[in-house]
C-alpha cells in the first residue's frame, strides 16, 4: 500500500486524471478508482465528480450514496456545473442527504428519504445561472413541482424554453409538459408533440410514453394506433412501468401487435412490482379467465391481492369472487364479504349487490342495513329485477333493521315478473295477506308460474291451493301430480300431504299402507307432524300389526321438536303400556 501511495505521489493530478479516464474506458475500475482519488485530493472539480460516481456505481469501490454524495458536493462547490446539476436531481429525489451529517459507511442505510427541495434549488440556481441548459431544467422542476412557497410556474416555462431551446432533452419534455397546461389551440398542441419527438429522439422513456399517448389518441398528431404501440414498447424496453402496462395490455389483447399471453404477462408483471394497480388486475385476469390456457385462480388471486390492498375495486370485486367460489383460495363467505365490501364502499354497483347478498345470507355486517338497502334499491331501480327480489326480501325480514312488509311486497311485486322465487315469495304474501291485499286468484297463478319454473316450495303451496280450491277451482288428480313431483326433491310437506290424502277425507278412497308410507318418508325427513300421525299408524295398527315400541320412538322425536300433542300421546302410551304390563 505504501508503495502504490509512493507511486501515486510522483504522478501529476491531471495526469492521474487522464490515466483513470482511459483505465475506466477499458472497464478496469479497481485500477482507475485509486488515480481519481489521487487527483480528486488535490482538489481537481472533475475528479472529484469521478469519484463521486464511482461510490455511487460501486466502480472500483463499495458503493456508499453517503461518500458519493460528500464528493459530489465538493465538486459542485467548486462550480463543476455536472456536480451540481446531478446534486440538485439528486435532493430532489431524496437519494442523498446534504449536511445531514450522515456518515458512510459498507452498511449505511440507502432508503430514500423526503425531497429535499431546498438544496436542489440552491444548487440547480448555480448550475442554471452559470448556463448549465440541464441546470435550467432542474431549476424549472423544482419551482413546478416543489412547496408552494417555491413555486414560480412563469419561471419555470421560461426556464424549460431556454434549455429546450439550448437542446437539453430533460429541457424539451419540461416545456412540453408545461406547455401542455397554456395550449389552447390546435397550433399549441403540435407545439407540446414537437417537444415530445424532441426529448424522445433522446430516448427519455417518460417523453417516448407521452409521445406514444398523444399519437394514439391523436392530439397535436395524426392519430396512429399502430406507432403509438411501439412507442410503448420503447418506453418499456426502458424500465417505464406505465410503458409497461400498456405494452403488456396490448400483447394481451392484441392491440395493432399480434397477441402473446406469455410476453404480456412477462410486461404486466413488471408493471405491476413497481407499482401499478392496473397492470395487477390484468395479470390476475391473465390467470382467472384469458379463456386460451388453463386458469391458474392460486396465482390470480395473488396479484388480485396486490391490487385489492392498494384500493383497486375491480380487483377487490375479483377477490371477494374468488373467495366466495373456493378458487384459488379458501372458500370463506367472511373473506369474500371483506372484499365486495371495500369494493362496494368505491362504488361498484355489482359488488354492493353481492355483498348485500352476502348478508342477506348470514355474511358480513347485518348493521349495515340502511347503506346495504340503498344499495339494492338503487340497482332496482335501474330494472335489476334480482336486486328488486333481494330487496323485497331484506325488508320483509328486518335484515339490519325493521321490516317493512309494505314495501317488501311492492318491490317484489316488480321482480315477480320474471324472477321465479319472487313470484313465490309475493305470492305467498297475497295468499297471506301480508303487506298487500288478499288476492287468492292472483296468489294461485304466481305459485302456477313459479312451480312451471321448478320452484319446489310453489308446486307444494300450488297443490294445496288446489286441494282446497283455493284461488280457483278444486283439482284433487292435479294437486296429488304436484306433490308427487315435490317429493322426488325431496319435499316432506309434500309427502306429508300424500299421506294425508291417502289417509282419507279427500275424496279418494283410503288406503292406510300408502299413507303411512308417506308419512315415514317424510318422518324420516324430520317432519315433526309426519313424525306424530306414523306413530298414530303403528300405535293403533291402523296399516298392519301394532307397534307400541315403534310409535313411541317416533312419538319421542315429535316432542323434541315441540309438537305438543305428540307429547301428550307419549304420556298416554307409554301410560297404557305400564297399566297392560304383568
Amino acid at each position: 500500500m505504501q508503495a502504490v501511495e509512493k507511486l501515486l505521489s510522483l504522478v501529476s493530478p491531471t495526469a492521474a486524471l487522464r490515466r483513470a479516464t482511459r483505465l475506466r474506458e477499458l472497464g478496469r475500475d479497481a485500477e482507475a478508482f485509486p488515480l481519481y482519488a489521487h487527483a480528486a485530493k488535490s482538489g481537481l472539480a472533475e475528479a472529484e465528480h469521478q469519484v463521486a460516481l464511482c461510490y455511487f456505481g460501486g466502480l472500483g469501490v463499495p458503493a456508499s450514496r453517503a461518500e458519493g454524495a460528500r464528493w459530489l458536493e465538493r465538486a459542485a462547490e467548486r462550480g463543476h456545473l455536472e456536480s451540481q446539476t446531478l446534486l440538485a436531481g439528486l435532493c430532489v429525489h431524496g437519494l442523498v442527504d446534504i449536511g445531514g451529517g450522515e456518515k458512510g459507511g459498507l452498511f449505511e442505510s440507502d432508503q430514500v428519504r423526503k425531497p429535499d427541495f431546498d438544496s436542489a434549488l440552491k444548487w440547480a440556481r448555480r448550475a442554471a445561472d452559470a448556463g448549465s441548459a440541464k441546470g435550467q431544467a432542474e431549476l424549472a422542476y423544482v419551482l413546478t413541482r416543489g412547496p408552494e412557497r417555491l413555486r414560480d410556474l412563469d419561471a419555470a416555462h421560461a426556464l424549460y424554453r431556454r434549455s429546450a431551446d439550448a437542446g437539453c432533452p430533460e429541457g424539451c419534455l419540461g416545456y412540453a409538459l408545461s406547455l401542455a397546461q397554456r395550449a389552447a389551440d390546435e397550433a399549441g398542441r403540435r407545439e407540446v408533440v414537437e417537444y415530445l419527438r424532441r426529448a424522445a429522439a433522446a430516448e427519455l422513456p417518460t417523453a417516448i410514453y407521452l409521445l406514444a399517448v398523444l399519437v394514439e389518441r391523436g392530439v397535436g398528431a395524426t392519430a396512429d394506433p399502430a406507432l403509438a404501440v411501439e412507442l410503448f414498447r420503447q418506453a418499456a424496453e426502458k424500465g417505464l412501468p406505465a410503458a409497461q402496462a400498456r405494452w403488456g395490455a396490448a400483447l394481451m389483447t392484441g392491440y395493432c401487435v399480434t397477441p402473446d399471453l406469455d410476453e404480456a404477462e412477462s410486461w404486466l408483471r413488471r408493471a405491476a412490482l413497481a407499482g401499478d394497480v392496473d397492470a395487477a388486475v390484468r395479470v390476475g385476469d391473465l390467470n382467472a379467465k384469458s379463456g386460451q390456457r388453463p386458469p391458474n385462480y392460486a396465482e390470480a388471486a395473488n396479484w388480485y391481492r396486490l391490487a385489492a390492498e392498494a384500493g383497486h375495486k375491480v380487483a377487490a370485486r375479483a377477490l371477494g369472487s374468488l373467495h366466495l367460489t373456493g378458487a384459488g383460495v379458501a372458500q370463506d363467505e367472511e373473506a369474500a364479504a371483506h372484499w365486495l365490501r371495500i369494493a362496494a364502499d368505491s362504488g361498484d354497483q355489482e359488488s354492493q349487490v353481492d355483498f348485500a347478498n352476502l348478508v342477506l345470507h348470514g355474511a358480513g355486517r347485518a348493521e349495515r342495513g340502511a347503506t346495504v338497502a340503498t344499495w339494492f334499491e338503487r340497482a332496482a331501480s335501474t330494472g335489476d329485477l334480482v336486486a328488486a327480489h333481494n330487496l323485497g326480501i331484506w325488508l320483509a325480514r328486518g335484515v339490519g333493521g325493521e321490516r317493512n312488509e309494505s314495501d317488501a311486497a311492492k318491490w317484489l311485486r316488480v321482480a315477480a315478473a320474471e324472477v321465479p322465487s319472487a313470484q313465490y315469495l309475493y305470492a305467498r304474501m297475497l295468499a297471506e295477506g301480508r303487506g298487500a291485499n288478499p288476492d287468492l286468484e292472483t296468489a294461485r297463478a304466481l305459485f302456477a308460474r313459479a312451480a312451471d319454473a321448478g320452484i319446489v316450495d310453489a308446486q307444494v303451496a300450488l297443490a294445496e291451493m288446489m286441494l282446497n280450491g283455493r284461488g280457483g277451482e278444486s283439482d284433487l288428480i292435479g294437486a296429488i301430480r304436484l306433490f308427487v313431483r315435490a317429493t322426488a326433491r325431496g319435499h316432506s310437506g309434500a309427502m306429508f300431504a300424500l299421506g294425508a290424502i291417502y289417509g282419507g277425507g279427500h275424496g279418494l278412497p283410503e288406503d292406510p299402507m300408502i299413507a303411512q308410507r308417506w308419512f315415514r318418508e317424510a318422518a324420516k325427513l324430520g317432519n315433526g307432524h309426519a313424525q306424530l300421525m306414523l306413530a298414530r299408524y303403528l300405535a293403533a295398527g291402523i296399516a298392519g300389526e301394532p307397534n307400541a315400541a315403534e310409535a313411541i320412538d317416533w312419538l319421542e322425536r315429535a316432542a323434541d321438536q315441540g309438537v305438543e300433542e305428540a307429547q301428550q300421546e307419549l304420556f298416554l302410551l307409554n301410560a297404557r303400556r305400564t297399566q297392560s304390563a304383568p
